[in-house]
């Protein structure tokens, strides 16, 4: 059974950090494209990130500010997210789809396996 587990979220100061982890069990996930996505309250679910077999991609809005990596000995996708403004106050979502799709990496439809979401609250 394929299972993604976030973990990683809370609360912290605008400027802060935080280091969300994907843990995946069922799945390699070195033969994946696995993304991040966030939703905020009210608003639609965007993409974030994402990583496939040592490339990345970014949305514009988190470029140069988050990184995504994976530690494939831990099947395991961070996202480093540095300089957090309370724009990017949202739950958080690790998502996996085929590598194929990484060309095409932020159409959430795309992904057929989610995991539960953490939260991330950016507040003073």
């Amino acid at each position: 059974q394929v299972q993604l587990v976030e973990s990683g979220g809370g609360s912290v100061q605008p400027g802060g950090s935080l280091r969300l982890s994907c843990a995946a069990s069922g799945i390699s996930l070195s033969d994946r494209a696995i993304g991040w996505f966030r939703q905020a309250p009210g608003k639609e679910r965007e993409a974030v990130a994402c990583i496939t077999s040592g490339d990345t991609a970014y949305a514009d809005f988190v470029k140069g500010r988050f990184t995504i990596s994976t530690d494939n000995s831990k099947n395991t996708v961070y996202l480093q997210m540095n300089s957090l403004q309370p724009e990017d106050t949202a739950v958080y979502y690790c998502a996996t789809t085929q590598k194929w799709f990484f060309s095409v990496w932020s159409t959430a439809q795309l992904y057929g396996r989610w995991g539960q979401g953490t939260q991330v609250t950016v507040s003073s």
